[in-house]
């Protein structure tokens, strides 16, 4: 609790020299969102299994990184290597964890099924379309090329795609499940 002598960096547990990285953000914002559902009545182990987990692929190539298929639809972030992986729909995406607008770590709104982004609101779909009219971003999310493995996916971090510059490849950007 902060009393009139406590200053808002004396309540900073870490190193408060440098600003939060996405790890801790991302970290704390899932914190936040669980605690804020326990308290409007969410039982808190349905809290906890929101359709955003956290995950680390498995590097198996110089840029290449492994993940297992999700079981499910929703979103898993791998923080290490800034990816974003999706299963919705039938299909599997790899996204940069960056917002294209101005590079501010994407957030998961379970209730909305979208991302969107903390810093100037910008919405997107879960295939990382662009929602018109929802803030600052002027484009879809970036995709990585993706392709699968048997019951993975493989991701290359060198094959990054903007919609609108490598529409194609963009395009192209997904796998198709079951």
């Amino acid at each position: 609790m902060m009393t009139p002598e406590t200053k808002a960096s004396d309540q900073c547990t870490g190193d408060c020299s440098v600003p939060a990285s996405r790890r801790q953000f991302l970290r704390e914002s899932f914190a936040t969102m669980a605690t804020a559902l326990v308290a409007v009545g969410m039982p808190r182990s349905s809290a906890m299994a929101m359709a955003l987990e956290f995950t680390e692929g498995k590097r198996v190539g110089n840029e290449i990184v492994s993940y297992a298929i999700p079981a499910a639809d929703g979103a898993q972030i791998d923080k290490k290597h800034d990816v974003i992986l999706v299963r919705w729909q039938g299909a599997v995406y790899a996204f940069n964890l960056s917002c294209p607008h101005q590079n501010t770590a994407l957030r998961w709104e379970e209730r909305d099924k979208e991302f969107a982004c903390p810093k100037h609101h910008s919405r997107f779909r879960p295939s990382g379309d662009y929602i018109e009219d929802s803030g600052r971003a002027t484009r879809n999310m970036d995709r990585f090329g993706i392709t699968r493995d048997g019951p993975n996916v493989r991701v290359d971090l060198d094959k990054m795609y903007a919609a609108d510059e490598n529409t194609a490849e963009w395009t192209s950007a997904i796998v198709k499940i079951a």
